[in-house]
């Protein structure tokens, strides 16, 4: 698969968050990576469905990967259906019902995915990997932008990748938590084709030439 790039909205300037949006979608971004935090599953409070729709409503219609960090999740599935979501990713600790869940984003529209916090074992993929179209490995624990990367979390990848190539099907690996210019090369030989960068992109000054070197890394 292609190699994408998703800058994390975590870290741009909301006081302009469309133009954030916009200019790293024109420097070369391929999607969005929309970090949804309720303050009760992760220590840290972000942003809602009512988000997404202004964006939605502002003209913006790139790939929205929207990562729902958030307990209970399936209240929330469908307000985010309706306001534009192409990918929505949760966590299995978030639902009692990962099946039915990942089942009700599919027909609601969205392509499912499922998030592996660092102590969450990979082996909950084998019971659902026929459901999701997108396996999401947390290089850091979620809650919070700008953390360390965990080295563990690249054998989890490779674990992830053996089950995905395994299964025959177009499953989408990324990797998101301390993604930079000088540890991508290894995310992407421990498996993952998307790459979740946050503060390394928005934090930089300068999108498209960050963007550019990512790919560089890559390549």
């Amino acid at each position: 698969m292609k190699h994408w790039i998703a800058p994390s909205l975590l870290a741009a300037d909301f006081s302009r968050l469309g133009d954030e949006v916009r200019q790293v979608m024109e420097a070369g971004a391929d999607l969005i990576h929309f970090d949804v935090m309720d303050n009760h599953y992760v220590p840290n409070l972000t942003v809602g469905p009512l988000v997404l729709e202004s964006l939605r409503r502002a003209g913006i219609d790139c790939i929205m990967d929207v990562h729902l960090m958030v307990k209970p999740v399936d209240r929330l599935i469908g307000d985010f259906l309706a306001a534009g979501a192409d990918i929505i990713s949760v966590h299995p600790e978030s639902t009692e019902h990962l099946h039915r869940t990942l089942t009700s984003i599919r027909e609601g529209g969205a392509s499912p995915g499922i998030v592996f916090n660092p102590a969450t074992p990979i082996t909950v993929l084998d019971e659902v990997i026929d459901l999701v179209d997108l396996v999401l490995v947390m290089s850091v624990n979620p809650g919070f932008g700008g953390q360390s990367f965990i080295e563990s979390s690249l054998t989890k990848l490779a674990a992830a990748r053996d089950r995905i190539d395994a299964s025959g099907r177009p499953i989408r690996l990324e990797i998101d938590g301390g993604i930079k210019v000088g540890n991508i090369r290894r995310a992407a030989d421990a498996g993952a084709d998307t790459f979740v960068a946050g503060s390394a992109i928005f934090g930089s000054g300068d999108y498209a030439g960050t963007i550019a070197a990512l790919r560089s890394a890559l390549e």
